[in-house]
């Protein structure tokens, strides 16, 4: 049995041992040149996508009101510190601590709500876009059907692929208008 490490550096060994084992799989296939390789670019499909835009201006529009509050906390944050910086010096000791108090936590409930803002929007970014992937997977496997397809990479960072193997376009084109 064959053993061996794939390098992520080096694509093309990966799409040499795929042909190695296809030869070993077809061998009369092969021969006779029927062997029909195509290349999906999944990344492009989640850029560009009808449904990935859809899906990523349905989160903005999730996360838009915490956005908000976010900015506010900023201003709030500013105004203090403008005031401490203007007027810190004229400030009863007292007034100056209770204000410097008041723009730390506000600084800390800022960083914590940025945190937890970020931290919410992965986690949904993520569900949309394995609900697009599974999509995608299903258009290519219909594709790889309807087509006579032997083999299906998903690449994202090819040296050189020949646009005559690339099917991402038929793969976003079918997804476009597949119904939800």
């Amino acid at each position: 049995m064959l053993f061996f490490k794939l390098n992520d550096q080096r694509p093309w060994t990966l799409l040499a041992v795929l042909f190695f084992l296809a030869l070993m799989i077809k061998p009369d296939a092969v021969n006779a040149g029927e062997i029909k390789i195509g290349v999906v670019n999944t990344e492009k499909i989640l850029r560009e996508s009808m449904a990935a835009v859809k899906a990523q201006k349905k989160i903005d529009q999730e996360f838009l009101p915490r956005d908000e509050d976010i900015k506010k906390m900023a201003l709030q944050a500013k105004t203090l510190q403008d005031k401490l910086e203007k007027n810190g010096q004229n400030l009863a000791e007292t007034e100056r601590r209770n204000l410097e108090r008041n723009l730390a936590n506000l600084s800390r409930d800022y960083q914590r709500a940025q945190r937890q803002m970020r931290e919410d929007l992965n986690v949904r970014q993520n569900e949309e876009y394995s609900f697009i992937l599974e999509r995608t997977n299903n258009a290519i496997h219909k594709i790889a059907e309807a087509e006579n397809y032997d083999l299906i990479l998903q690449l994202q960072d090819s040296v050189y692929r020949s646009q005559r193997i690339d099917i991402t376009d038929k793969v976003m084109k079918m997804l476009d208008n597949e119904k939800e």
